[in-house]
């Protein structure tokens, strides 16, 4: 499992290389990756505790989500870099107009998730249950890190490049 995981992890990192052809931006958005674990593992400790097959799906299936959600922020960033703003002023605007998007696709994925997991008692859903409260923990971490973490790291390494 850990061996497949790592696999997928580069495999994720050469398609984002390939896309964005830098090594720094393909990194910020594997950033999301563990700000999206954070609130996943919170979540099973929260609950049951237990890791099983349901919520390892629940975890892939929260990685997609996190990883677009840092691609629809650094990519916005990329391209009022183009247009020729300043690095503060890129973070700030790109920021604030990527910031819908992201919350209502993490509320609509939450808010559809719910039932799912209150509903993990009732017979039927002990696959559904647990691949919700990972995904609603994971999307609630890497959700508002990405809001803060991940600007705050393209400003830093990008400061270089500024002066």
């Amino acid at each position: 499992m850990l061996i497949t995981s790592l696999l997928s992890l580069l495999v994720i990192f050469f398609l984002l290389y390939q896309e964005f052809k830098n090594v720094k931006i393909a990194s910020i958005i594997l950033l999301n990756l563990p700000l999206a674990l954070i609130g996943g593992v919170f979540s099973i400790w929260i609950t049951s505790g237990i890791m099983s097959i349901p919520s390892i799906i629940g975890f892939i299936t929260l990685f997609g989500v996190a990883t677009r959600n840092g691609i629809l922020l650094v990519s916005h960033y990329k391209t009022l870099r183009e247009e020729g703003l300043s690095l503060y002023d890129t973070i700030i605007t790109g920021s604030k107009d990527r910031l819908s998007p992201i919350l209502m696709t993490a509320l609509t994925a939450g808010l559809a998730l719910v039932p799912l997991a209150i509903a993990g008692d009732l017979p039927g859903n002990e696959i559904q249950s647990p691949m919700a409260k990972v995904i609603l923990g994971g999307l609630l971490t890497s959700t508002l890190l990405n809001i803060f973490i991940v600007p705050v790291v393209y400003y830093l390494s990008n400061t270089k490049s500024e002066k």
